[in-house]
């Protein structure tokens, strides 16, 4: 018996994917930026494979400075003679990598929080709501600039800052989908069934917010994205030769009169990311919510 009300609930949460997943292709534009992203990230994957990164991406060649776009430098090159395609592949590794692994670790540490506080309440739940109200008192970018500012500039300690600075607001929002649903009927059903809080929480409860979780990591990572490369482009955040797009915006600026495409390409790329991470997370929030069926 007991099995047959597992596989039935399987079932169901496979028929819901599915669903979400049939809504979803319907949506051109999401599909479209679910394409786009696929491909950026398989350029950052095997950015290694397509372009050396030790003789061209961070190699100076003077006798190439600032060419413009042509058929053998598609992008053209930069102040150093670099070709600039082969550092935005590299730079794509830089910033999808940050805003991925920067995201799960916001989501992680925010589900932690936020489960606790939503679940547990009380007293728990006031010293940690107040604990993340001073966080959210701060804007992200300050956080972020005093964070990296405090521990230096690198890869770790960008990484570890976005994530910080990530953290409130998922706590919040997990906090608020525990409200809602620990007091429905199933959960006290679990309960009068003596299940374990671990198992009502993250078997449970857990499940049944994923949704609105799924669609702040997919916009937050064009959020860190941004971050990321202001922080760059200030100089607190991925230093030269390395091929962060916000690094490259800030060598590229003095040239921007003679040569226009040392900022403006990786300015686009920036705008490119960003733009289709929030059409996608979009998409997800249409394909996902049952409200936006219709």
């Amino acid at each position: 018996m007991s099995k047959a009300l597992s596989d039935e609930k399987t079932y169901k949460k496979r028929s819901l994917w599915l669903e979400a997943w049939r809504r979803m292709k319907r949506n051109k534009v999401a599909v479209l930026s679910l394409c786009v992203l696929a491909v950026f990230l398989l350029i950052a994957i095997f950015a290694d494979v397509l372009f050396d990164y030790k003789s061209v991406v961070t190699k100076p060649n003077i006798a190439n400075r600032l060419m413009a776009p042509n058929s053998k430098h598609l992008f053209g090159t930069d102040e150093l003679g670099r070709d600039i395609l082969a550092r935005i592949a590299h730079g794509m590794r830089i910033s999808l990598s940050v805003g991925i692994i920067s995201q799960i670790i916001g989501i992680s540490a925010g589900i932690i929080l936020g489960a606790t506080a939503g679940y547990y309440g009380g007293k728990l739940d006031n010293f940690i709501m107040r604990c993340t109200d001073v966080f959210l008192a701060l804007p992200p970018i300050l956080m972020c600039l005093a964070i990296v500012s405090a521990l230096g500039t690198s890869f770790v300690n960008l990484i570890i800052a976005v994530s910080i600075s990530n953290i409130p607001f998922m706590a919040r929002l997990v906090r608020g989908q525990f409200l809602t649903v620990k007091n429905l009927e199933f959960i006290e059903a679990a309960k009068c069934m003596g299940a374990s809080d671990m198992t009502i929480i993250y078997k449970h409860i857990l499940p049944n917010t994923l949704s609105p979780i799924i669609v702040q990591a997919a916009l937050g990572v064009g959020g860190t994205i941004m971050a990321i490369s202001g922080l760059s482009f200030i100089g607190l955040g991925m230093q030269p030769p390395s091929p962060e797009w916000g690094a490259m915006l800030s060598t590229g600026k003095e040239y921007i009169r003679e040569a226009w495409h040392v900022t403006v390409i990786p300015g686009i790329m920036i705008m490119i990311t960003v733009v289709f991470l929030n059409l996608l997370g979009d998409g997800l929030r249409d394909a996902i919510d049952p409200k936006m069926k219709e």
